[in-house]
């Protein structure tokens, strides 16, 4: 988000809120010290809600003012086209492709051996591993995060892009390209360190940080009094739905391949405690 008008604490800004809530304009209000910020979301037009807080301030009366903003109301009005105004989003999904696309799916082990979470050799039928001591003191610090870059079927990556595309793509236009690469460094570091312990480095996706935007845009919206992302109230049910037939093996038996079900379920509670830990720094709404 980005910030609009500063002014002293003496200034009630309940109105002008409510009527940008009242014509669908994202924003907050941060106090600090003895002054408020007015922030709104980045695809918002600052200039006309500037020459509308002036109108206001100047004794003019807003039920008179309609407003017309691009503003999409909803998830699914995401498109294509955005990415441009989206950078985090953008390189997720350049990067997971190409990454991908140089393992071969998982054909490919002398590329996935330096994107895995540990170095590795196959002798046999026995895999060999560093631990992640030897890991952290090599230097390759990269490796907490790369795994989420490696896909291994068509299906895999398109249904993973799709939601970091859509719900990661609102967090980022809402909350700021900063604050998205936090909760995506955050949940992958975490769900991918929990797959390692319980797996080895044998996997890959970006399915923890899809079930982390998931919860976190959930939990957002529980914890709001005006919801921001307005996600579907049976998507959250979907999620932990499809967690648990991760666990029972069902989508491997229907031929979906091996699931990473420690980094769906670590990046679900990494994305909820970070829901709740930002509510701390990011501006809340008036």
């Amino acid at each position: 988000m980005l910030p609009v008008v500063k002014t002293d604490l003496t200034v009630d800004l309940t109105e002008f809120t409510h009527f940008l809530w009242a014509n669908d304009i994202p924003h907050r209000v941060v106090e600090e010290d003895d002054c408020q910020t007015l922030f709104v979301a980045a695809h918002i037009n600052r200039e006309k809600v500037l020459d509308l807080f002036n109108y206001w301030q100047e004794g003019g009366d807003l039920n008179k003012i309609k407003v017309q903003v691009k503003n999409p109301k909803s998830l699914s009005s995401f498109n294509i086209a955005e990415l441009k105004q989206l950078p985090a989003t953008a390189v997720l999904i350049f990067l997971s492709a190409v990454i991908t696309l140089l393992i071969d799916f998982g054909g490919n082990a002398n590329w996935m051996v330096i994107f895995s979470f540990a170095d590795f050799s196959l002798n046999s039928s026995q895999i060999e591993y560093q631990t992640l001591s030897t890991m952290i003191s090599s230097g390759e610090l990269w490796r907490i995060w790369t795994p989420m870059f490696m896909h291994f079927s068509l299906l895999h990556i398109l249904f993973n892009l799709l939601w970091v595309w859509m719900i990661g793509g609102a967090i980022e236009r809402l909350q700021g390209t900063a604050h998205f690469i936090l909760l995506v460094l955050f949940s992958a570091a975490l769900s991918n360190l929990a797959q390692f312990w319980v797996t080895g480095p044998l996997f890959g996706g970006l399915s923890g940080v899809v079930f982390a935007v998931l919860g976190y845009t959930w939990l957002w919206d529980q914890l709001s009094s005006r919801p921001l992302f307005k996600l579907p109230k049976a998507l959250f049910g979907f999620m932990i739905f499809w967690l648990v037939l991760g666990y029972t093996g069902t989508l491997e038996f229907i031929g979906l391949g091996a699931i990473a079900n420690t980094a769906h379920l670590t990046g679900l509670l990494s994305g909820l405690a970070f829901a709740l830990i930002s509510r701390v720094w990011l501006p809340r709404a008036a």
